[in-house]
């Protein structure tokens, strides 16, 4: 079906962030944002499927630190900065 309709500003923003995000085109992702909205007003929402990825980390390497790790690791580069007096 055909129609013409106004969209506000942050839903057209939010199309087209679906567009970029998932190579749709507008009206393909106009089609997904108003399902998904109408499946939430009915209570069937479906469950998020992100995309996944195969990790690069080497076997052995203890991730329960990351962030304090990269937390230490800023902290030292404030330091320095600092200390150049930049």
């Amino acid at each position: 079906m055909r129609t013409t309709v106004t969209l506000d500003p942050d839903v057209d923003a939010g199309i087209r962030r679906v567009m970029a995000d998932q190579g749709r085109s507008f009206k393909e992702a106009l089609n997904e944002v108003a399902r998904r909205g109408l499946q939430a007003r009915a209570g069937h929402i479906e469950p998020y499927t992100g995309p996944t990825f195969r990790s690069r980390v080497r076997p052995g390497l203890d991730l329960d630190r990351a962030l304090a790790l990269v937390g230490d690791l800023e902290d030292g580069e404030v330091v320095r900065r600092a200390e150049q007096g930049k």
